[in-house]
């Protein structure tokens, strides 16, 4: 497989053994994972015979702490608890060898900490072997999950399984893991693999605890010329931030993030078009301590990685400090503006995959908020929109999103994009489609897909023309069949339709004048920011997110220039990035004279943008003028 440093199957065989070595396996186990420990029925000792089956989880990602003979073919399996954490007992990964041709055994894992999950809608062990090294899902008529009052009342889950080769080496895991090695391999195939113009650069951003690397992916093509760029005229360069694997257990988010990456640095125009006008930063794997030891959820030191970003310490976090380095430094720059900030997660207790992000005070800021999920739910098959949730729960405080929600300036969009574990319902909601490592990397696809639609839906990209959609239309050799067919055989001659001028107006906007009594007079279009927001720190905020407040502040008397307001909105043409053009900031500011004798109505106090017009008549109309253009 591409990107595997090293095969866990091919060092657990016990036929490699030296004929000196010893086939004792009193006292291999000790603390922690079980290392090649052989399990003989009672009163049988010496040398281990065929069939006694051989467990072993002593490799990278691997967790078993323990495993019992329970009967003449039924085996008690005991997970290993997180590093300094006795709280979480969930993920699994180990291996079986030494087995008989035909044997038939039933494996009971007895201690797991999660109730809440899947195995019982579609979720199953997989399993592969040295023969046969592809990921395979066991049947689900082989998989039992329930509570069983011989194990005091726990939740046990109990698989069957027969060992069919003698000779092979077989792997059981909760989900196909995805290891650190198999990462280094992977950035150090892509690495080696572009050509003279590079498309991305990696870097360590910081070592962990026990000394791995946490890289830092940039991928960026962005010109020289759109990097000469001020502040007051608001054209930066947008930032787009990837983070992923925070959980350790969690290796579905990282085949998402790889196809993510594999898509961008690609040949295919969209990711052509996202490197020359945005830049990516990502950073594949936040939590590699706790990924190499095969953790549940938390890192070396037992602490849950995405519940601890508001008090994260160089000593005990050091992946989760650099990362809000990095983050304070791009929303201070002159240069820079995060736009999104999105964290890869798995989940093993719903299907498909969805999205969690924020509520807020600002309606305008919250309406901006739900573009992003609406458009990723159009263009992604696999999307349940009823489990999408905003929220503002205090115990979810330490989460990246709701700590880049307070945190960072008011421009940051912060998700938290869940994939399943297991799979997603089709269209007749009755028929499950379990998810593989191709199916992962579609949803890395769709997200970058997603991206250019929303740029485009705000107008920071120029839509694509007519012609152009035509001709990529005719470019996919569509069968003849799909053409239309005169009725009558006299043919008529068509004239070509005028060109006429045409500007796409995707939100209706009634009126963007807002007026805030609690916010002194300043609207919340000025600088983008809440107006219940004070300017002023408040205690426990960031001491890095007043920087950009104040430079608002300092400019709250020019035009108003807020990216999202009916001036920037107009159709640019692409000629820049967020930029007002002279004469919209001028028909935005002169008062027009009202004729003698014209009533004038008064002008609304307060008017928002129609949700209902947002969401069912002009999203689905944006989406559908370029679905031929990004799905090529």
């Amino acid at each position: 497989m591409l990107g595997i440093a090293c095969d866990p199957l091919q060092h657990t065989s016990m036929y490699e053994r030296g004929s000196d070595d010893s086939e004792d396996s009193d006292g291999e186990g000790g603390l922690g994972n079980v290392s090649r420990v052989i399990i003989r029925p009672p009163g049988q000792s010496g040398k281990a015979k065929r069939g006694h089956l051989c467990f072993d989880a002593a490799f990278e990602t691997g967790n078993l702490g323990k495993a019992e003979l329970v009967g003449e073919f039924e085996y008690d399996l005991f997970l290993r608890p997180d590093t300094c954490n006795p709280r979480y007992r969930f993920w699994f990964n180990f291996t079986v060898d030494n087995v008989k041709q035909d044997q038939r055994v039933l494996f009971n894992i007895v201690n797991i900490s999660k109730s809440r999950n899947l195995f019982n809608c579609g979720l199953t062990p997989l399993v592969k072997s040295s023969s046969r090294p592809k990921w395979q899902r066991l049947p689900k008529r082989q998989v039992f999950f329930y509570r069983s009052a011989m194990h005091q009342g726990h939740y046990v889950l109990s698989f069957g399984f027969n060992f069919d080769k003698e000779e092979d080496v077989y792997m059981f895991a909760l989900a196909s893991p995805y290891s650190y090695s198999r990462l280094q391999s992977y950035l150090n195939v892509i690495d080696a693999r572009q050509g003279p113009e590079k498309r991305f650069t990696r870097c360590v951003l910081v070592k962990s605890l026990q000394n791995r690397n946490v890289d830092l992916v940039t991928i960026d093509q962005v010109t020289h010329n759109q990097r000469s760029t001020n502040r007051l005229e608001r054209s930066f360069i947008r930032v787009i931030v990837i983070l992923c694997r925070t959980h350790s257990s969690e290796a579905p988010a990282s085949h998402v993030c790889q196809g993510l990456i594999e898509f961008l640095v690609g040949n295919h125009p969209i990711a052509q078009v996202l490197r020359e006008n945005f830049v990516f930063k990502i950073v594949p794997m936040v939590n590699p301590d706790g990924v190499f030891l095969g953790n549940n959820r938390c890192n070396l030191m037992g602490q849950d990685m995405n519940r601890n970003w508001h008090v994260a310490s160089e000593y005990t976090q050091p992946e989760l400090h650099a990362i809000r380095n990095v983050l304070k430094e791009l929303d201070n720059s002159d240069t820079y503006q995060i736009d999104f900030v999105i964290d890869l997660h798995a989940n093993s207790s719903m299907h498909g995959c969805f999205i969690y992000g924020n509520t807020y005070e600002d309606v305008y800021r919250y309406e901006r908020h739900l573009v992003f999920p609406r458009l990723f739910a159009s263009n992604a098959q696999d999307y349940v929109a009823e489990h999408t949730m905003f929220n503002a729960d205090e115990r979810k405080a330490g989460s990246v999103r709701r700590y880049c929600c307070e945190r960072l300036s008011d421009t940051v969009n912060a998700y938290t994009l869940e994939v399943s574990m297991a799979g997603h319902y089709l269209r007749d909601g009755k028929t499950i489609a379990l998810y593989n490592e191709d199916g992962y990397h579609r949803v890395g696809r769709n997200l970058t897909r997603t991206l250019l639609q929303y740029y485009r839906f705000i107008n920071v990209l120029p839509m694509p023309l007519v012609s152009e959609m035509r001709l990529q239309g005719k470019r996919r050799g569509r069968p003849r069949t799909h053409h239309s067919r005169s009725r009558s055989r006299t043919r008529y001659e068509v004239k070509p339709r005028a060109k006429t001028t045409r500007c796409h107006a995707p939100i209706s906007y009634t009126n963007l004048s807002i007026c805030y009594d609690s916010a002194g007079g300043v609207s919340s279009d000025e600088g983008g920011y809440s107006p219940t927001r004070p300017m002023n720190i408040a205690p426990g905020s960031s001491s890095f997110s007043g920087y950009r407040n104040y430079r608002r502040a300092a400019t709250a008397n020019c035009a108003l220039h807020d990216q999202y307001s009916l001036g920037v909105c107009e159709h640019q043409g692409g000629a820049g990035v967020g930029s007002r053009s002279k004469r919209g900031a001028a028909l935005l500011t002169m008062e027009m004279p009202v004729p003698p004798g014209v009533s004038v109505p008064p002008k609304p106090y307060l008017s928002i943008i129609d949700l209902n017009q947002l969401t069912r008549g002009s999203l689905k109309l944006k989406s559908s003028s370029f679905d031929a253009d990004d799905r090529r």
